[in-house]
């Protein structure tokens, strides 16, 4: 059995799609594994340790299809698995010459152009996302309910350089994120960042990615310096950093998905995105929502006047961390 697994991005779905795999590996334990992904985003599947090969998609140009198309096919696969449901997606999987081609049925799909380009679908109805893309394995035969994530270690450069600067526990805080309506306004996380030193003995470390220097530095300042910043990381930093860390708090982003696959506590901030659809499966974990009272759901931009976000206090968020970490606690983490 050869298969490929096409989910080409974004981060956050990545990670989601990975106990899809470990099923996968668990139920055809001498199948030829390959995951297809955009090269923005192959770092979580480089650490998946149940995969054979991650086949890159370099960009968007014509050249850069053609070339994935051509590594894709040098494989005779039985299946392609597109766990996109998108055209694009869809058209990869059909073009890597697979026997079957299986992917959501057209109610779950975010384009219904994809359809014409699948030999079979499974129902997805409703749920979290990584339980979506395990009933996708239906398909196949496969009916699981677990969860897991098979991340292999790396040695981290920044993950060191933040032992030097910090060698007690830590929290991560996660201001950023691809969508501004996802972001929670960073002089609340500075509040949340001394709360943590002064009432929780942890050092809050700041998360940023391109561009968002200026957004920690922010956090930084509203934490009467008791935040530090980061070392510059890459995704693999990430899995690292969260592993290690108490506690990650964190809007709907790609170091959120990253901390509750590593099994780190996390506490959310929620606003335009259904955190049942995308936010922590873990049932300790602690969501402070607004999405119930959203009016510009998946909206990358809010179009009200009053942002459903700003409702949010730092208190609301503190006392969501006094929950999740006593729950931690009481495990003796």
């Amino acid at each position: 059995m050869n298969i490929l697994v096409v989910r080409l991005g974004a981060l956050g779905d990545v990670v989601h799609a990975v106990p899809a795999v470990a099923a996968l590996r668990r139920a055809f334990p001498d199948a030829t594994i390959d995951w297809i992904v955009e090269s923005a985003h192959r770092a979580i599947p480089d650490l998946v340790t149940m995969l054979d090969n991650v086949i890159v998609l370099e960009g968007r140009s014509l050249a850069a299809w053609r070339a994935a198309v051509s590594d894709v096919r040098r494989t005779r696969y039985d299946v392609a698995i597109d766990f996109q449901g998108l055209l694009k997606s869809a058209v990869l999987a059909r073009a890597s010459g697979a026997a079957r081609v299986i992917g959501f049925s057209i109610w779950h799909l975010r384009e219904k152009t994809a359809r014409p380009f699948y030999s079979a679908t499974a129902e997805a109805e409703g749920g979290h996302v990584v339980r979506k893309n395990l009933r996708l394995l239906r398909a196949l035969g496969i009916e699981t309910q677990a969860i897991e994530f098979p991340l292999r270690g790396i040695y981290s450069p920044s993950f060191e350089i933040l032992r030097q600067m910090i060698p007690g526990p830590y929290a991560l805080l996660n201001p950023g994120g691809g969508w501004p309506n996802k972001r929670w306004p960073p002089e609340r996380f500075g509040e949340v960042a001394a709360f943590l030193a002064e009432e929780r003995g942890l050092t809050p470390v700041v998360l940023w990615g391109p561009g968002e220097d200026v957004l920690a530095q922010t956090v930084i300042d509203a934490s009467a310096g008791r935040a530090v910043l980061a070392p510059p990381t890459r995704v693999a930093d990430l899995v690292v950093l969260a592993r290690e860390a108490a506690l990650v708090v964190s809007g709907d982003t790609g170091p959120l998905h990253i901390a509750t696959a590593v099994g780190t506590p996390t506490v959310s901030i929620f606003g335009p995105t259904n955190p049942e659809r995308n936010g922590p499966w873990s049932v300790d974990d602690v969501v402070v929502s607004r999405f119930e009272q959203c009016a510009c759901h998946y909206d990358r931009r809010c179009h009200r006047r009053e942002w459903c976000l700003l409702d949010t206090a730092a208190g609301e968020v503190c006392a969501a961390i006094q929950r999740r970490l006593a729950v931690a606690e009481g495990r003796g983490a």
